[in-house]
C-alpha cells in the first residue's frame, strides 16, 4: 500500500512539473514576442511581423539563432564562474513556481508542485539565490563594465529585498499561515488583499521589478552606461540563459503577486471561489490563474516603455528611506490593528 501510493505521489509530481516546466517556457519564449510587439506600438514602429504569421515564429527564430552562434569564452575570463554564472541565474525561477498553487485542484490531486507549510520562506530563500548569478558573471568576465554591473546588482537586489519581504508580512499577520494555498484561500473567503492592504501590494510590486532588473530599476545592465552591463562578454547560449532567466524570474513574480494579492486561481463571481469539484472547473480555476498571471506580466512589460530609468542615488533613497520605513510602519499598523480587533 506504502509502495502504491509512493509511486502515485511520484508520477503526479512528474506529471505536474513537466506541464509547469512546459508552460513556463512557453510564457517566457512569448513574453519576448509580446514584449516587442508592445513597445513597437509604443514607440509607433511595426515589430516582428515576418516570421510566422504576425510575427508568432519569431520566438522560434530566435532559439534557433541562439543555437547556431558560436559558443566563444574570452580568454580573459574566469572560465569556472563564467560558465556557471548562467546556470545559476536560470535556477531559482524554476524553483520558485515550484510552490506556486496554480489552480485548486484536478480529481484529488492539489495543483500545486510542493504544497509547503513554510511557502513564503522558501520563496524568498530561494529569490535570493539569484543574485549569486549575477554578482558572478560580472566577477567572472574580468571586465570592469560587467563587473559595474554586478556590484549594482548585488546592492539593488539586497536592498529590494528587504522591503519586498516586509511588505508580505502584514498578510500573514491576517492569515497566521505561511502557506501560499492558505494565502489563496483566505482571500475566497473575504477580499484579495490588493484590496485589504493597497500599500503591501505596491511595495512589493515596485520591489519586484528592482528584483528581477526590469526598467525603471535596469541599473545593472544600463546599456548607456554600462554598454549591457554583467551580460557583456557572454554570446550564443549563455546569453540566452540570462535572457530567458530574465523572463522565467519575471513570470514567477507575476504568480507570485497573483497568489499572494490577487487572489490566486479565484474570482468572487460566478461560484469560481470555490473549490473545484469537476474536471471542467479545476481547468477553468488553471486557466483563470494563468490569466491573471499574464495581465501582470502585460504590466511589468508596459511599464518598461512608458517610465524612465532611475538615477542610482533615487534607486537607493526610495528603497531604504521610502518603502523600507512604510513596510515597517505598515506592519506596525496591521499588528495594531488586529491586536484592537482581537
Amino acid at each position: 500500500m506504502i509502495a502504491v501510493t509512493f509511486s502515485h505521489f511520484i508520477t503526479f509530481s512528474a506529471i505536474k512539473i513537466v506541464a509547469v516546466f512546459s508552460v513556463l517556457m512557453g510564457i517566457v519564449s512569448y513574453a519576448v514576442w509580446v514584449e516587442r510587439k508592445v513597445s513597437a506600438a509604443i514607440q509607433d514602429r511595426i515589430g516582428p511581423n515576418r516570421v510566422g504569421f504576425f510575427g508568432l515564429l519569431q520566438p522560434v527564430a530566435d532559439a534557433i539563432k541562439a543555437f547556431l552562434k558560436e559558443d566563444f569564452t574570452p580568454g580573459h575570463v574566469r572560465k569556472v564562474y563564467y560558465w556557471l554564472a548562467p546556470a545559476i541565474v536560470m535556477i531559482p525561477s524554476l524553483l520558485t513556481v515550484a510552490i506556486i498553487p496554480f489552480g485548486s485542484q484536478l480529481g484529488n490531486e492539489k495543483m500545486v508542485i510542493a504544497n509547503l507549510n513554510v511557502g513564503i520562506l522558501y520563496t524568498f530563500g530561494i529569490v535570493s539565490l539569484g543574485v549569486y548569478g549575477i554578482v558572478l558573471a560580472g566577477y567572472a568576465a574580468n571586465s570592469k563594465y560587467p563587473f559595474l554591473g554586478g556590484i549594482r546588482s548585488s546592492a539593488q537586489l539586497i536592498s529590494y529585498e528587504i522591503a519586498m519581504g516586509m511588505s508580505v508580512i502584514p498578510l500573514f499577520l491576517i492569515t497566521s499561515k505561511l502557506n501560499l494555498g492558505d494565502v489563496v484561500d483566505y482571500q475566497r473567503s473575504t477580499h484579495w488583499f490588493i484590496i485589504q492592504q493597497p500599500l503591501s501590494f505596491v511595495i512589493f510590486v515596485v520591489a519586484m521589478l528592482a528584483e528581477t532588473n526590469r526598467l525603471p530599476f535596469d541599473l545593472p545592465e544600463s546599456e548607456q552606461e554600462l554598454a549591457g552591463g554583467y551580460n557583456v562578454e557572454y554570446s550564443s547560449m549563455k546569453f540566452a540563459m540570462f535572457f530567458m532567466g530574465e523572463y522565467a524570474a519575471m513570470t514567477a513574480a507575476s504568480a507570485l503577486v497573483v497568489t499572494l494579492f490577487l487572489g490566486g486561481w479565484t474570482l468572487p463571481f460566478g461560484g469560481l471561489d470555490q473549490p473545484a469539484t469537476t474536471l471542467a472547473m479545476g481547468w477553468t480555476h488553471i486557466g483563470i490563474f494563468l490569466a491573471k498571471v499574464l495581465l501582470v506580466e502585460l504590466m511589468i512589460i508596459w511599464v518598461r516603455w512608458i517610465w524612465p530609468r532611475f538615477r542610482y542615488d533615487q534607486l537607493m533613497d526610495l528603497g531604504w528611506r521610502r518603502f523600507i520605513p512604510l513596510a515597517l510602519a505598515n506592519i506596525l499598523l496591521t499588528a495594531i490593528v488586529l491586536w484592537v480587533r482581537s
